[in-house]
């Protein structure tokens, strides 16, 4: 089991950089691949010493004496996770004398060696990113050159299959930025009202509808709608929030008719059958995108750790060493079957029956325009990847 205080401390980066990340385009990160570099190899964290290390421990959410013991859990506990596989690797030049303290805590067989041909450590890297998410990420998302001494990397895939799996169709929105276009639509009837659907009326970011899609593995993958001018960081933030139970809401069977949400219309219809239902629509998506970490420094604790000027890292190596690049590359795909997603994240170090008719709640629940998703790990809360769609898939051009 996860710790709670990495759950914490995990989901609350994960707030910080949808807020941060989220805007006009869509976009896909996972701080699950990003904290536990950060915080069990040590890497910055346990074995940064001066100004660097307040900025990590601020970043972290944990002290640097305890970022080590949780990160490995963490790492742990991922891998064990079933749909979940973890990675870690680490390559140092030859020549890089390191610490033989923070070497044994690292993980066993994470490392590798780099030989300063340029060419040769990018071949060995790339395919280790590949191997380690199933060939989805091609390419290690670190610059490379002879000056570089050490790299540092981890890989991510989540996946689950939805044990009653979607029917797939058409849909065209009426209203909104995806007004008139033909998309790949989604679209699953169940009569488990509170299951699949809570309307949160007030959050930071105001109302919300999420809907909850059960994998078969223990993953969730939670779809979050907000306010049509609602900022999109804001509602992912909020959804955050929102699942972890931070927020009152009211469950599917609680909603009053009529328009009980952002994308929730619930009706009172006469029907031969008694069971009331709920009707979920929402397109599927595949979303890429790889973040510059540097770029937002501050989010993640780097800014000192580049200053070339000195070293930030004597719990390492007694040589001097600064970041020179941090960044993460990754895919997310939801379809009629399941959710599947795959993350690298790396940082490089370089010197400096016939029943009488009667009323029944019928509820329509529909992502038609851009909305965020969140893969939650179901018992213990941990937000494993995120994301904002703005650019679901194409569908036919017509309905026949």
């Amino acid at each position: 089991m996860i710790d709670a205080t990495a759950v914490q401390a995990v989901n609350t980066m994960t707030a910080r950089w949808a807020r941060a990340a989220v805007a006009d385009e869509g976009t896909v990160f996972a701080a699950t691949g990003v904290w536990p570099l950060l915080a069990l190899l040590a890497l910055l964290a346990g074995g940064a010493g001066g100004p660097a290390r307040q900025e990590l421990e601020d970043a972290l959410g944990v002290g640097a004496d305890r970022a080590t013991a949780l990160g490995g859990e963490l790492l742990g506990a991922l891998d064990g996770m079933d749909g979940v596989d973890a990675a870690t690797g680490l390559w140092t030049r030859q020549d890089l004398p390191i610490r033989s303290e923070w070497e044994a805590a690292l993980p066993p067989g994470v490392r590798g060696a780099l030989t300063g041909d340029s060419e040769h450590d990018r071949k060995e890297l790339d395919a280790w990113a590949s191997r380690c998410t199933r060939g989805a990420i091609a390419e290690m998302p670190v610059p490379l050159s002879p000056a570089t001494q050490l790299v540092l990397a981890g890989a991510l895939t989540v996946r689950t299959a939805w044990p009653q799996p979607f029917r797939p169709g058409w849909l065209m929105p009426k209203s909104g930025p995806w007004r008139d276009r033909s998309l790949a639509g989604l679209t699953r009837s169940v009569d488990d009202l509170d299951g699949v659907l809570r309307v949160v009326p007030d959050t930071p970011a105001g109302p919300l509808t999420l809907s909850g899609v059960a994998g078969g593995n223990g993953l969730d993958v939670h779809l979050v709608l907000g306010a049509e001018d609602a900022p999109g960081g804001e509602v992912l933030e909020a959804g955050i929030g929102a699942v972890a139970g931070r927020y009152a809401g009211w469950p599917g069977s609680a909603l009053p008719p009529g328009a009980a949400g952002p994308g929730v219309q619930v009706m009172e219809v006469e029907s031969w059958d008694p069971t009331p239902r709920v009707t979920l629509t929402t397109p599927a998506f595949t979303v890429k995108a790889r973040h510059d970490l540097l770029r937002r420094a501050e989010l993640f604790g780097l800014r000192t750790a580049q200053d070339t000027a000195r070293g930030h890292f004597p719990g390492i190596s007694p040589a001097a060493l600064a970041l020179s690049s941090g960044e993460q590359s990754m895919t997310a795909s939801f379809s009629a079957e399941g959710f599947w997603a795959a993350a690298v994240t790396a940082f490089s170090m370089a010197p400096g029956s016939a029943p009488p008719r009667r009323k029944v709640k019928l509820i329509s629940v529909r992502y038609d325009r851009p909305f965020g998703f969140l893969a939650v790990h179901r018992a213990t809360g941990l937000v494993l990847t995120a994301g904002w769609i703005t650019e679901p898939e194409a569908g036919a051009d017509t309905m026949w």
